[in-house]
């Protein structure tokens, strides 16, 4: 058996659907592959923990995985799994009509104060015919408790949302939710989780993650064909609830969001590292074959 250790990028959730179908459904171990899912217990650099060996494949974010070529980082990204809609969740009555009104407010984000949030705000605002300078909008950490800091009041703003995550969650506490999704005003839509490793590890280790790669789309295949049945495998293997009308409810919303697709376009990529220069995120835009390869997702 050859282990895979893969990083999470958040706690177990339905987003790692796939993987524990795969587990349970015995394809890793036909596939020759023990795989193991590390939960960070707090933010986890994946890309540093790849280098070091601790970990051989992550899941990340495209803008992530950009941000990290644009620093010297050697990742390369191979394999795209889920894609949900995403943006700048705000609450009703907060006098946020349209994106506009988001000038000079304050902004919710995990990298408080970086550069990243007043980023996509600004640009919204701006594809709203307004304006604005990165400088106007005070800058909130909260972590990752997007909704809990709109409805305790200490932010305006909270991004980056995802629909079927924070949209969920705070609809379901009784609140009136709404948000300015990413591909809706100008911002490279990168709502998408993909799996990522070294060049040197994508090479020396290509046959392995080719078959991860393989059993990665059979589960994709499984929990849209037999969702009762992948619903059960999620709820047994966390061993969580079922009838926990919250999680219930994010994981119904998950679901859809999970593509076959596991390719993305040099020009996806040209893009998001264009923008990402412009707003000063990146000091480089780096080209897209150096921060993505189709070599495994294209069969």
């Amino acid at each position: 058996m050859e282990r895979i250790r893969l990083g999470l990028e958040w706690f177990l959730n339905p987003d790692h659907l796939p993987f524990l179908v795969a587990e349970r459904q015995g394809w890793l171990r036909d596939e020759g592959l023990e795989l193991e899912l590390v939960e960070p217990s707090s933010h986890l650099d994946a890309a540093e923990a790849i280098q070091k060996g601790e970990l051989d494949v992550a899941i990340t974010e495209p803008l992530h995985l950009v941000e990290d070529r644009a620093r010297g980082r050697a990742v390369q990204g191979f394999a795209r799994f889920l894609h949900t809609n995403g943006g700048v969740m705000y609450l009703g009555g907060s006098g946020i009509e349209r994106p506009r009104d988001m000038a000079g407010k304050r902004i919710q984000y995990p990298g408080a104060p970086g550069p990243g949030g007043p980023a996509i705000v600004a640009t919204m605002i701006e594809a709203d015919g307004g304006s604005c300078q990165v400088d106007d909008f005070d800058r909130v950490n909260e972590g990752f408790a997007h909704t809990k800091a709109l409805i305790d009041g200490k932010a305006d703003l909270a991004t980056l949302a995802f629909y079927n995550f924070e949209l969920v969650e705070a609809r379901h506490l009784g609140h009136d939710a709404r948000f300015f999704a990413l591909k809706d005003w100008g911002v490279p839509d990168f709502c998408q989780l993909v799996l990522f490793t070294t060049p040197d590890l994508l090479e020396r280790r290509s046959d392995a993650l080719s078959r991860l790669v393989r059993v990665l789309g059979r589960g994709l295949d499984f929990l849209h064909q037999r969702p009762a049945e992948a619903r059960a495998i999620y709820f047994e293997a966390t061993k969580t609830d079922p009838n926990d009308p919250l999680m219930s409810a994010i994981f119904d919303a998950t679901v859809p969001c999970f593509t076959f697709d596991l390719s993305m376009s040099d020009a996806y990529y040209a893009r998001l590292a264009s923008w990402m220069k412009k707003r000063g995120l990146v000091p480089e835009a780096p080209p897209p074959y150096a921060v993505w390869t189709n070599a495994l997702a294209i069969g």
